[in-house]
């Protein structure tokens, strides 16, 4: 937020509220009473809106309408929010016209995009006006790429604290997820594997693990992409790709970059997920290259999204986000020779339960905890730091600690 303006009527306003995880969210802050603060929704739907309202007993809560194309009623919402969080995905259909309007009118954001081809196109359209206007926009304010983000963040500090430099090299291994996918999450999928098939620049440049730093970045080394299962001798653990590895990655070099090379010009880091043993790994990893090798195929694609796969607005049930949970390792080698491992784990569904609580916090971070950070867009370490790693211990169920 640009300081130098009067204070808002709203500390947040959540824009997609009657979204899976807009409702979850919902049902997230109108139970949290450890602190004050003044919020409002809005979405497309005026009616569904009400509902959402009705149901969680939020009749003092303000709602606005606004459609995601309409550039005059979104700037008005922006007159009346601090920060403005956005869940309407996939955000490279949706997304861009609310960027453009906070980038402009100096409105703090946050969304839990994935999408790192849509995250490259708003960084080289908006971050010249956002840095002019004193917006911050931070992507990735959910289990992509929080976590990730964060834990590196922490294993580095402790890593200088402990030897006096960082780490050259950390590898994240998910020890253990359980979770499932909403249809939003995977109609984001379904439209990077698109715009992949259709566009073979876009192909080379995601496979880029610098692709969102800034031009003039000094990062050159080649980074370990994780495409088959494997055995990984130093830690003793069989390992298949993780699907979020793709956005995680980037943007942990991106804050990296953003911190002032805080990890090291020649830092190393991949993630991947672990296994106990070597036939899961290949199968989970002989599935995942089915499942993407066939939706690259548009026929395949619309087969699966019209008719198999789970629609925007579904996703898991009460009890799977109640029961599900995460727990994710990073192995450091110190310059002293020694190893330290970092533990990040959550409570709930890792991309629901889990992912509305960060979200939340992260906007609550923004709007009340860093107000010399300045406008320009941010990663979750690099902008909300060691203010969202105590927030989220205390009000989110996400715990980060060494072993």
């Amino acid at each position: 937020m640009n300081t130098t303006t009067p204070t808002k009527e709203f500390d947040i306003l959540l824009y997609g509220a009657t979204s899976f995880v807009g409702k979850i969210m919902i049902s997230y802050l109108a139970t949290y009473a450890e602190e004050t603060f003044s919020w409002a929704i809005a979405g497309r739907d005026e009616q569904k809106l009400l509902a959402l309202k009705k149901e969680h007993g939020l009749t003092s809560v303000p709602h606005f309408v606004a459609d995601a194309s309409d550039e005059t009623a979104l700037t008005a919402l922006c007159e009346k929010t601090n920060v403005i969080i956005s869940t309407v995905g996939p955000y490279a259909l949706y997304g861009e016209t609310l960027v453009k309007v906070c980038a402009n009118t100096g409105t703090d954001y946050c969304d839990l995009t994935g999408e790192p081809q849509w995250i490259k196109a708003m960084l080289d359209k908006y971050e010249p006006q956002a840095q002019a206007s004193g917006a911050r926009i931070i992507n990735c304010s959910g289990f992509d790429s929080i976590p990730s983000d964060l834990g590196v963040y922490f294993s580095q500090q402790s890593a200088i604290e402990k030897t006096g430099s960082p780490a050259k090299q950390i590898k994240m291994r998910v020890y253990k997820i359980k979770g499932a996918a909403s249809g939003g999450t995977i109609a984001s999928m379904l439209n990077v594997l698109k715009e992949a098939s259709d566009n073979p620049s876009l192909r080379k440049l995601l496979v880029n693990p610098y692709m969102l730093c800034n031009a003039g970045h000094p990062f050159h080394l080649r980074q370990k992409n994780h495409k088959k299962a494997e055995y990984d001798n130093d830690l003793s653990i069989w390992t298949m790709p993780f699907v979020m590895a793709a956005i995680n990655e980037r943007i942990v070099h991106r804050s990296n970059q953003l911190l002032g090379t805080m990890y090291g010009k020649d830092f190393k880091y991949d993630e991947a997920m672990s296994s106990k043993t070597a036939s899961t790994a290949w199968i989970t990893t002989l599935g995942l290259g089915a499942f993407v090798g066939a939706a690259s195929f548009a026929p395949v694609r619309n087969l699966l999204a019209n008719h198999i796969l789970p629609k925007p607005g579904e996703g898991p049930s009460v009890d799977d986000q109640e029961n599900g949970m995460f727990d994710m390792r990073f192995y450091a080698e110190l310059n002293n020779g020694k190893r330290q491992v970092v533990q990040v784990t959550g409570d709930k569904d890792p991309g629901y339960g889990s992912t509305a609580k960060m979200l939340s916090q992260a906007a609550l971070c923004l709007a009340k905890d860093i107000p010399d950070v300045k406008g320009g867009f941010w990663t979750p370490a690099s902008a909300l730091g060691d203010a969202l790693i105590h927030r989220l211990g205390k009000h989110a169920g996400v715990f980060i600690k060494e072993l």
